[in-house]
Order: structure tokens, then C-alpha cells, then sequence
């Protein structure tokens, strides 16, 4: 009777009593470090951080495995693990029915129109004609996006960097950093400041949220050119190909050839005037170095960890994402990047030691969602059941057909489908004088019969929570803001996906409830903290209040996550 009541609480009400429930856990003390620095790689998939440890050096990737608590059983538990949704989640603790931010794009009923998630018309960006070059983007969300100005306005929970700024009383720093806008602003909150990389300008901008003009070491920085040392070079192998698992796999033809990119190494970057050179640097290792150097050069300039007040460092390194995207995560490609990466870090931990002191500083990493395999890369194991799924379809299906018939709409019942939603016509359900949730009902168990489809849930049964209790049902609810989910929510069976970025057709998208999309690994390191490593279930919701735990700050508004005593208790 109580797991049937948990699932009749609203979706909208902070459902955490289905799957977590925030603990007691007590720090031993309350510990100041001067510096929070906070990495988000997205889409690093729990396994891919040991599974390409063969080619890592020291004091990367290894100096979190080695010397910090590494946690290796890490899951999302919301259903759709896309970029904004996984990086709010960590910051603020909590699941997207509570934060809002449901999906890297949603229909805002009220204007009529799709919305990208931290769009925002009242505060513009500082640079002109920074905005996304929507010829040369590779994302179709951003291309979402009507307005110049980004801002966190739209999250709906306080993020740990909000309340590390009440805690402090405004006197601890707190920037965001990284080549996606969503990305940084996420982990800044309100209360921070945050940077990213345009590709239009080939600087990192802000908005008018943030600062009025650019402060003279950013102007410094981007009057610097950094892209222009890539001109005319190439990505390659930064080792023999012997020493890589896939080495002898370098050209797939299921892989992305991205204009002026190609399928195998070196990969050009091209001239400085190519319209595709900036995106070419962010699909590459480049986007990653382009972002260690402007952070470090905001530690220095800003004086992070300089006094006794705890300063917050926000990194999110895109490159990972790019690269599966193109290329798969079981690639030569993403091989080479992880390398790459993992020197990287290497630095930057190296530079916040010298200013700092790693002593003085709590280091925590995770991702925002895992990334699946390439089905051609499935196909060549013998795992044939692997495809894409043609969403153009769902209108238009014999099925469809009888539902419009039996309901008396003659045109487009479907007006939308937008990962992971359904919009219904709702003008049309009105004019027929239907009833919605019939027609939700309807229209989503006629879905539920597609073959590729592994369920589709109503907005009214989520409203409801008239649903069966497993997990992934809970994690659809965890998923359901009243305000900004659509109308039906939809699950492709495992290794079923939507690959159409808005005509390019790339190897690998995420997105999924599956296991290898929340996948993800969380290690802390730094301020003495003694190697571990834990196998037991966490979840990345646990970050945020381990953060604010540890430094005697209150959680942020919606926690659920439990303080890891791994941490807090050293």
C-alpha cells in the first residue's frame, strides 16, 4: 500500500519518496577548502575511464582513480539523459520534475513555439553576432534557440553554487566554463558567472545576465586568437596505433564524415576562414584545450583559492560528447580523445596545485549522461537487433490513420515529436470537442505497439501517477514537469535510436533510460582525501549535497541525494 501511495504523488511535487530519499549523514567537521572545482565531462560513460587507462599518464584521469573515492556504480534515474538535464541534476541534486529542465529543447504551450532550455530574450550577449551560426551547428537544439541571450533563469531549483553564495554571504567566487552555453551557465546557478565558447566568434562569450562589459582579462584572452594556432593542423593519434584497443578500426563506414572532417586520422581542422573550422575544433580534443586555457587563465585572473573563503570552479569538458557523436563511443577516435583528455586534466589539476595546492582543493568529476554504442558497431559483433528508428513514421502509421478516423481529425494529430515527446494538436482534440487525456490514452498505446518502442506514457497517467511501479516508470515520473513535458513521453527499446541531427545523420546518440546512457562515473579527490574505491549504488543526484554537506552549507531546495560518507566522513 505505501509503494502504491509513493506513486500517487504529483509529478510536479518532489517525487523523491519513489527511489531516494535524502540521508542524515554527519560530516566529522565542517572543512573550508579554498577551492570547489567541479568537471563534468559529457557523455563519459562509467566504463570508458578504465577501459582506455592503458593509454593515461599520471595525475589525470589516474590521480582521481588512484588517490581520490571512486564510486564505479553511478546511475541517473531520470528517463531522458541528455546535456542540460544530467548537468542541472548534478548541480542541484535533484531529478528533472523538480529543476524543470525536462530536455535540451521543450514546446512552450504559452508562446507556441520549441524553446532551447536557457534561452533567454532579456539578457543578451555581450558579443555581437556571437550567437549560434546555425549553418555550421552540429547540435539541433541550439538551433532551437530564437533569441541571442542565455541565462539560468529557467532552473527551477538552487543549484550548490547558489547556496555556497547565501552560505558565504556573496563573498565566495563562482564561475562556469565550457564550450556548450548550457554547460557552463547549469553549474554557475544564479549566483555565479558563466563563460562559453562561440563558434560564430571563436571566443568565449557571456551574456548581459552576468556582466555588464567584459572583464579586460577576457578581452585579453579573446583578442588573443587561441583557434588561430589550430589553422591548417590536423588532429592526430597521439601514439602509435599499436598501443590502442581499436587501432586497426580507424575507418568505419557507419562513422560520420562531417564536411572537410573525414572518417579517419589526421582529421583537418582547415583554414581559419572555413565556415566549419571552429565547429571542426569542437568535435576534436581542441574543444577541450581551448577550455582548460581560458579556465586557467580565470583562476589566475580571478584569484580562485586565494583567501580562506571557498571559491567554485565549474569545467565541462564537451569534447567526449562531440566525438561519440560522430564517431562512437568504440572508436579509434574516442580513444585518442580520452588520451587526450586525460592530459588535460593532468594540467589543469597540476596549475590548481601550484596556485592552490590540491590540498586546498575538493575535486569531484562526473558526467551528464553516458553515450550507447554505434549500432554498425553492434552489427559487427553479431548484435543485429541494433538500428535507428524513423520518427517520421509516427504519423502516419495505418494505426494513426484509424485513431484520426475513429476521432474525426482529418489532419496532422501528431504536431511534434521532440526528444523524448510528443506534442499533440491540441487546437484540433479542442475543436473536435475531445477529450485530451482519451486521446493522450489512445494515441500512446497505439504508439506502444510500434516495433522499436519499449513504452508510451500520457502526460494525463503521469499526472496521475496511475502507473505501474518499475523502474522506469519512476524514472519517466522522475522525468514529468506539468508545465514543460509534452504530451506522451516515448522509449525506444535498447539500442533503438533517432540519429538525425537536423539532416547531418551522426553514429551515436543518447538520451535513454537504459544503463549505458545513466552510466556515469563520480570520483572526489583533493583536500586529503584517502583513496577508495566503492562498488556500492550512488547516484550522481548525491554531488551536490556531498558538496554542501562536506562544507557545512545547506543543501540546494530540492535535494534528494544522500551526502557520500566516503567523502564527508574522511
Amino acid at each position: 500500500m505505501a509503494r502504491q501511495e509513493s506513486l500517487r504523488l504529483r509529478a510536479g511535487v518532489l517525487i523523491a519518496a519513489l527511489v531516494i530519499v535524502p540521508g542524515s549523514v554527519a560530516a566529522k567537521d565542517v572543512r573550508s577548502p579554498r577551492l570547489i572545482l567541479q568537471i563534468t565531462v559529457d557523455a563519459l560513460r562509467g566504463d570508458l575511464p578504465a577501459r582506455y587507462a592503458h593509454l593515461f599518464g599520471d595525475g589525470g584521469f589516474r590521480y582521481l582513480m588512484d588517490e581520490g573515492v571512486h564510486y564505479t556504480n553511478a546511475h541517473y534515474q531520470h528517463a531522458n539523459t541528455e546535456t542540460i538535464v544530467g548537468h542541472v541534476s548534478l548541480a542541484t541534486g535533484t531529478v528533472p520534475a523538480a529543476h524543470g529542465m525536462v530536455g535540451n529543447v521543450w514546446f512552450d504551450r504559452a508562446n507556441g513555439r520549441l524553446v532551447y532550455n536557457i534561452e533567454d530574450p532579456d539578457h543578451h550577449l555581450l558579443t555581437a553576432d556571437a550567437d549560434v551560426d546555425r549553418e555550421t551547428e552540429i547540435d539541433p537544439t541550439q538551433k532551437a534557440a530564437k533569441v541571442d541571450g542565455r541565462s539560468p533563469v529557467t532552473i527551477l531549483s538552487s543549484t550548490f553554487s547558489d547556496e555556497l553564495a547565501v552560505h558565504y554571504n556573496g563573498t565566495s567566487k563562482i564561475f562556469g566554463v565550457s564550450v556548450k552555453d548550457r554547460g557552463a551557465v547549469s553549474l554557475a546557478g544564479r549566483a555565479g558567472k558563466a563563460f562559453w565558447f562561440s563558434k560564430a566568434s571563436g571566443e568565449f562569450v557571456t551574456s548581459s545576465y552576468y556582466y555588464d562589459q567584459y572583464p579586460e582579462w577576457v578581452k585579453t584572452w579573446n583578442a588573443r586568437k587561441p583557434t588561430q594556432a589550430y589553422a591548417g593542423k590536423c588532429w592526430e593519434l597521439m601514439y602509435e596505433a599499436s598501443r590502442y584497443l581499436f587501432g586497426d578500426s580507424d575507418d568505419r563506414e557507419y562513422e560520420t564524415d562531417f564536411p572537410g572532417f573525414g572518417r579517419t586520422f589526421p582529421h583537418p581542422y582547415g583554414a581559419a576562414d572555413d565556415k566549419y573550422f571552429t565547429t571542426r575544433l569542437t568535435v576534436s580534443p581542441a574543444g577541450d584545450e581551448l577550455t582548460l586555457d581560458f579556465a586557467k587563465t580565470l583562476i589566475d585572473h580571478e584569484q580562485l583559492g586565494q583567501d580562506e573563503v571557498p571559491d567554485y570552479l565549474a569545467v565541462s569538458f564537451s569534447s567526449t560528447d562531440y566525438v561519440g557523436h560522430l564517431f562512437g563511443a568504440s572508436s579509434l577516435e574516442s580513444e585518442d580523445n580520452l588520451a587526450r583528455l586525460d592530459r588535460t586534466l593532468a594540467v589543469l589539476f597540476s596549475y590548481v596545485d601550484d596556485k592552490i595546492g590540491l590540498n586546498n582543493t575538493l575535486i569531484v568529476l562526473s558526467a551528464d549522461h553516458g553515450q550507447p554504442e554505434v549500432p554498425g558497431r553492434l552489427h559487427e559483433l553479431g548484435i543485429e537487433h541494433a538500428r535507428h528508428f524513423d520518427v517520421d513514421a509516427l504519423d502516419k502509421t495505418p494505426a494513426i490513420a484509424a485513431l484520426k478516423e475513429q476521432f474525426g481529425i482529418g489532419k496532422e494529430l501528431i504536431e511534434a515529436y521532440n526528444q523524448p515527446y510528443v506534442y499533440l494538436n491540441r487546437d484540433l482534440i479542442r475543436e473536435r470537442g475531445l477529450d485530451q487525456a482519451t486521446v493522450e490514452s489512445a494515441v500512446a498505446s497505439e504508439l506502444a505497439k510500434f516495433d522499436g518502442v519499449a513504452a508510451a506514457v500520457s502526460s494525463t497517467a503521469l499526472r496521475t501517477a496511475s502507473l505501474p511501479d518499475t523502474l522506469l516508470m519512476r524514472a519517466i515520473l522522475h522525468n514529468f514537469h506539468p508545465k514543460r513535458s509534452g504530451d506522451i513521453y516515448v522509449v525506444f527499446e535498447p539500442n533503438v535510436f533517432i540519429t538525425d541531427f537536423d539532416g547531418l545523420t551522426v553514429a551515436s546518440t543518447h538520451g535513454s533510460p537504459w544503463r549505458y546512457d545513466t552510466f556515469v562515473p563520480v570520483m572526489f579527490a583533493g583536500a586529503d582525501l584517502k583513496a577508495k574505491s566503492v562498488s556500492r549504488p550512488v547516484t550522481p543526484y548525491d554531488v551536490a549535497p556531498t558538496l554542501a554537506n562536506y562544507l557545512g552549507v545547506k543543501p540546494p531546495s530540492g535535494a534528494i541525494g544522500n551526502p557520500l560518507v566516503e567523502v564527508v566522513n574522511e
